[in-house]
């Protein structure tokens, strides 16, 4: 009953909030209570949390629960790959919201997720087939930043992103094939790691999503929440083609310790064009960069100089467009019927059709243009550099429909240009909230580390956090357990 809930610290992590459990300060049931309460005040303004699974997760938080290391933390799961049993799951598509369609199993990452003892309330917005960096999809409309509601919160996870910024819940999972994970975490100033190529598993349904693209990973408000998620969730499942270095030390314990000095280079211009981004984009790099020396390291300007290879972009479009195409094949092929351009939304219709056109021996050619590619870029960490710091986004976060819901390749990739050229690499990047504009938006820092080093990348940016924290900062659209209703409203 909502009256014998106890309210909850708002600023309680999921490490804080298991650490209740385990002391006997407050029960699964308890936090489960709390998080949903909050949902049901600020989610009305949101719009971040498509299917509420509020029963299901009351009923598994009052009963025996995995002696994980969250037992009893509620969190929440982006509507795309990873799949719950029992739950709706439709990847932003209305052909499946009008089909109801439900999966039956859980995917290995799910099933760790509960194994680890978190409580899943509920599933979060994204684009159809998310393949965008702003979350609008039309059958469940825009997902809006809690800092300003007429605001994107980015893609594709952002309805993860927008949630665990408002409060809503500590940890919220997503997923990353160009920057999905760490756009929505600049745009809604929580942290968003990226972690190395298979760090997590794909399975059992996939062991490459998108080609070497995609990588699952959660959202959070600390450094320690994402480093102790991923100790939690990382390694490899029977059947993987292949899986990350193990680990040099837990990842929770990377983030709480501080690294050695450190050779740091810093970009500001976009890749391959060499524009400059948005200002206020400049000086969050410009910040983090003193930051980083006041913090003993010798930062530089210096970047790799594959960046800047123009030749990239049409086999990054080859590979992604014709994996939309296979999505939506796959997806035929599971209903039982031909998909037409009726019945997906536009933009996605003219990226199949554009995969389409993509032939066998040229999606292979594209592949082996970017391993080859990712040799060249992934150098410089070998060569003397750490880490390389960027703007996560080349603007601020941008006024919902921004982008244009007719065809148009090039607006498609816009967003991306600093973030998808690790999702070729495979390295893992995270996105920080170092900087606020002058209106109080939240502007993302990209950190990249070499792979498999995701320990010196949360080493780091736990120092950071340390050094300039943002935890305490509260969008207008923040819900915590004990207040009426949300501040804010949808414009």
């Amino acid at each position: 009953m909502d009256q014998e809930v106890r309210p909850l610290r708002d600023q309680d992590s999921a490490v804080a909030q298991a650490a209740l459990v385990r002391a006997g300060q407050a029960t699964p049931s308890e936090l489960v209570q709390a998080a949903v309460r909050r949902i049901e005040r600020a989610d009305g303004a949101i719009n971040a949390v498509i299917h509420r699974r509020f029963d299901a997760a009351r009923r598994e938080a009052a009963d025996a629960l995995p002696d994980g290391p969250f037992r009893g933390v509620p969190m929440l799961v982006k509507d795309a790959l990873c799949h719950t049993a029992g739950d709706p799951y439709h990847f932003g598509m209305r052909l499946l919201a009008e089909r109801g369609w439900v999966e039956a199993t859980d995917t290995e990452l799910a099933a760790r997720f509960r194994r680890a003892g978190f409580v899943i309330v509920g599933r979060t917005n994204t684009p159809e087939l998310a393949t965008a960096f702003t979350t609008e999809p039309l059958v469940y409309g825009p997902t809006r930043n809690p800092w300003d509601l007429a605001r994107s919160a980015g893609g594709s996870s952002g309805g993860s992103a927008a949630a665990v910024a408002a409060g809503m819940v500590p940890v919220a999972h997503g997923n990353d094939m160009g920057g999905s994970i760490r756009i929505p975490a600049a745009c809604c100033g929580v942290v968003g790691l990226k972690p190395t190529r298979a760090r997590t598993s794909l399975g059992p349904d996939f062991g490459e999503f998108w080609a070497m693209l995609t990588h699952e990973g959660v959202l959070t408000r600390t450094v320690l929440d994402t480093a102790a998620v991923l100790d939690a969730v990382s390694g490899p499942a029977p059947g993987d083609p292949y899986t990350a270095p193990a680990p040099r030390q837990p990842f929770a314990a990377a983030a709480a310790g501080d690294p050695p000095p450190l050779r740091v280079g810093i970009r500001t211009r976009v890749p391959v064009d060499g524009g400059e981004p948005d200002p206020d984009c400049v000086r969050a790099v410009q910040r983090t960069a003193q930051l980083l020396e006041a913090c003993g390291h010798r930062v530089e300007e210096a970047h790799p100089d594959a960046l800047d290879d123009a030749s990239v972009g049409e086999h990054f479009a080859a590979v992604f467009t014709a994996a939309v195409a296979r999505d939506l094949d796959r997806w035929g092929a599971r209903l039982g019927l031909v998909i037409g351009p009726d019945d997906v939304e536009p933009r996605n219709w003219m990226l199949a059709e554009h995969g389409r056109a993509v032939s066998a021996v040229q999606l292979l050619a594209a592949v082996e243009h970017l391993q080859a590619h990712a040799r060249r870029l992934a150098l410089w960490w070998s060569g003397g550099f750490d880490l390389l710091v960027t703007p996560t986004l080349p603007i601020v976060p941008p006024a919902l429909g921004r982008l244009p819901r007719e065809p148009d390749l090039a607006a498609v990739a816009d967003l991306g240009q600093f973030t998808a050229p690790f999702n070729v690499t495979g390295q893992p990047a995270v996105s920080l909230p170092l900087h606020t504009t002058a209106a109080g938006l939240p502007v993302g820092v990209q950190l990249v580390a070499a792979y498999g080093r995701e320990d010196l990348l949360l080493a780091v940016a736990g120092q950071l956090e340390r050094a300039a924290p943002w935890v305490q900062r509260r969008p207008p659209a923040w819900s915590e357990d004990g207040q009426d209703e949300t501040s804010a409203t949808p414009p």
